[in-house]
């Protein structure tokens, strides 16, 4: 039976991971898809890993690996490991928070399973789903990241920066991914746009986008990164 591995890092997700495990239990995945979550715990220091093995005791159908890295690297890091470890015929990545709905999982697959994509990009930018307003100078900035990231790789991507990504098998199978952090989004995307006839597709998906206090972490250091890694994978990388 074909399989979704679900890839899901972790750092301080204590409070809310049990609610996106519940969304992600919950879906029924197209074409009878059988799931597979990851969940890579990037060093966390609130209870998460408690969290999620008691959530695998009292959720025994449904598969669930945990792995703990032994301190905290980075999102990057997080899911290159989950890419390397995930034994699913297609790979798609999930934050820990409630930014992004599993029931739009089919909306991605749909491309892939039907329409021959080898990745799915989930654009917050494109379509009429539904997203919360928060902060312009973050738009701003997604915006520029992904022209720039564009002008590199010759993609006309809406959304570079989205963390919904769904890959096959064999796609992952030909990257080697160094960044640790959240220079993934670059430099997966930059690598990607190499791959000889490799066919991207973008979807529109919903945002629910969390405030600092609710515990996002991206800040603007992470933004002059992301500069850093655009310019080194999609300009200078051959």
């Amino acid at each position: 039976m074909p399989l979704l591995s679900i890839i899901i890092p972790a750092f301080n997700e204590g409070k809310t991971i049990h609610l996106i495990l519940d969304k992600i239990r919950n879906v029924q995945l197209m074409h009878d898809l059988e799931k597979e979550i990851i969940i890579v715990d990037d060093g966390s220091t609130d209870g998460t890993s408690n969290v999620v093995q008691s959530y695998r005791a009292a959720n025994s159908s449904l598969t669930i690996r945990y792995l703990s890295n032994e301190r905290n690297f980075g999102k990057g890091y997080s899911l290159s490991r989950g890419l390397r470890e995930a034994s699913g015929d297609y790979l798609i990545i999930q934050d820990a928070d409630l930014e992004y709905d599993p029931e739009e999982y089919n909306i991605l697959l749909k491309p892939m399973l039907m329409h021959g994509a080898d990745v799915v990009y989930g654009s917050r930018f494109m379509g009429g789903s539904s997203h919360r307003i928060l902060f312009f100078w973050h738009s701003i900035g997604n915006e520029f990241l992904t022209f720039l990231s564009n002008v590199g790789t010759n993609l006309n991507l809406t959304d570079m920066e989205t963390g919904y990504k769904l890959f096959r098998r064999e796609i992952v199978n030909q990257l080697t991914l160094r960044e640790n952090r959240f220079g993934f989004e670059p430099e997966v995307t930059a690598k990607l746009a190499r791959i000889t006839g490799i066919r991207i597709y973008e979807v529109g998906i919903s945002y629910y986008g969390r405030t600092y206090e609710e515990g996002k972490k991206i800040n603007w250091k992470d933004g002059i990164r992301a500069i850093y890694c655009i310019l080194r994978y999609a300009y200078f990388s051959r």
